[in-house]
């Protein structure tokens, strides 16, 4: 949704839509917009009333009866209104995706979230990134999250040993993200603060600015060269390092905010969420890894993603729906976004998630507010 073009990334979990005539797309885009600001079924007579058609109630109520047998809506009882079923909020979506990005000033509740992220003290990408959740969810009482990239793509920027006593060791790895992993970790025998500080040196040296995996990799592979074994200090150094970097890179920390809000939300008459599709993505969110490697099948590149209802691959989401993008500083790709009931408000929630990701990726971008650790 940047420039106003719609990309491929962006219809990456769209369904093959039947085409609709412009004026069949104009009376579904404002009942789904009547639905989700009302929570009730929608009639033809308030299509009429709120619509601006120059159309009868008659023609309307055909275009209805049309739409429900192309699967685009649903009628809960047989007096009621319509409801719009994923299909119909998808082809809702697409057509908010094909706005101009500069088609309307920012709501008051986004404009409050930008400034928020502009205002925050020079920070790494992970304090700026974990502070993101808890804008995104006050300001929309949806569940919203950040994802970290993964460690091991995060290029290495430099280790520090401190001698903790007993033979154990605390090490510090430091990635040019600023994200920094503690670990203690126990020696055979006792090693010297010298020793350690060559050790840290050398690694720093030969290593610095590669991906976590990498290093781990080649600590692996030199270590299995028998010259190396004759170098004490560089065999101490290998060991030291293959004991540091086990481990190390191979999660991507998100954050979550929002859950009460959509406890809430569910407390609700009309959120059209059960009881048990609540309880299944606070488990989500609760055992975190599971949603790391949903969101991770689903941001596979730059750009807005949405995902509806029956979109999502996991049967436990499809009474949700979910907008992120991600935001970039030149070293690693995050991602911000948000999971919320069908009867999402998407007219705020998508240009909010990609504006929030531009500003997050711009402020990055700047050297000031993603500082460095200074070299060793």
């Amino acid at each position: 949704m940047r420039g106003g073009d719609v990309t491929p990334r962006e219809h990456l979990m769209a369904t093959d839509l039947p085409i609709l005539s412009e004026r069949t797309r104009r009376v579904l885009a404002t009942l789904v917009r009547e639905h989700i600001e009302t929570g009730e079924p929608v009639a033809s007579r308030a299509l009429v009333r709120r619509g601006g058609f120059a159309l009868s109630s008659a023609t309307i109520r055909s275009i209805l009866v049309m739409l429900e047998e192309l699967g685009y809506l649903r009628q809960p009882h047989t007096s009621a209104g319509r409801v719009p079923t994923a299909l119909g909020y998808r082809s809702y979506v697409d057509r908010l995706l094909k706005r101009p990005r500069t088609s309307r000033p920012a709501a008051l509740a986004e404009a409050q979230v930008l400034e928020q992220i502009a205002n925050l003290p020079d920070a790494d990408a992970e304090t700026v990134l974990s502070s993101v959740p808890h804008m995104l969810a006050q300001a929309t009482h949806a569940v919203a999250f950040a994802l970290m990239p993964e460690s091991a793509t995060a290029a290495f920027h430099r280790i520090e040993f401190v001698p903790l006593g007993a033979g154990r060791v605390l090490v510090i790895v430091v990635a040019r993200t600023s994200q920094v992993t503690h670990k203690v970790v126990d020696l055979d025998a006792g090693v010297g603060v010298r020793e350690l500080e060559q050790a840290a040196n050398y690694l720093n040296t030969e290593f610095s600015g590669l991906p976590l995996a990498e290093v781990r990799r080649t600590i692996l592979e030199r270590l299995s060269h028998e010259r190396v074994l004759y170098d004490r200090v560089l065999a101490r150094a290998l060991r030291l390092a293959r004991a540091s970097f086990d481990g190390v890179g191979t999660s991507r920390p998100l954050y979550v905010e929002g859950t009460s809000s959509m406890v809430d939300e569910v407390s609700e008459a009309h959120s059209g969420i059960t009881l048990a599709a609540l309880g299944a993505l606070v488990r989500m969110i609760e055992e975190k890894h599971r949603l790391v490697h949903l969101l991770t099948e689903y941001i596979d590149g730059p750009g807005l993603t949405v995902v509806i209802g029956n979109e999502h691959p996991d049967p436990e989401l499809r009474e949700f729906s979910l907008v992120a993008s991600t935001c970039a500083d030149g070293d690693f790709t995050g991602t911000v976004g948000l999971i919320g009931p069908l009867r999402m408000q998407y007219s705020l929630a998508i240009p909010m998630v990609d504006h929030v990701a531009v500003t997050v990726s711009r402020l990055l971008s700047h050297g000031v507010r993603t500082p460095r650790p200074a070299d060793s």
